[in-house]
């Protein structure tokens, strides 16, 4: 395949979710490789996971530190919290204790 015709992460990632709109690991993937270049279209899609998928705990890390560079820490540690409680049910004890983490480095 030529170089031009190949994908980019993001195109396929893009297509992925267009075409399978419940898609969590493509969604979150989007989200993650839009965070700093479309901060908006990004929290449209860990909006959407944390709505939809409340029980796939990546998101809640990636989306409190996500708010928390966009100066939303109000909203971050909201989030965050919510992280470890999921975790929490989950019996994930590492997803757990990152996720205290970044809101106890939050909370200082």
């Amino acid at each position: 395949m030529p170089p031009e015709a190949e994908k980019t992460r993001r195109e396929f990632l893009e297509e992925t979710v267009r075409s399978h709109p419940d898609n969590a690991f493509a969604r979150y993937g989007l989200a993650m490789e839009l965070a700093s270049s479309e901060p908006a279209s990004a929290w449209g899609h860990f909006e959407y996971l944390l709505q939809h998928h409340p029980e796939y705990h990546a998101t809640y890390y990636q989306a409190g530190m996500f708010l928390a560079r966009q100066g939303r820490l109000d909203d971050a540690r909201k989030v965050l919290a919510e992280g470890v409680k999921v975790a929490g049910r989950q019996g994930n004890l590492h997803a757990q204790a990152e996720l205290q983490a970044a809101l106890d480095d939050l909370s200082d």
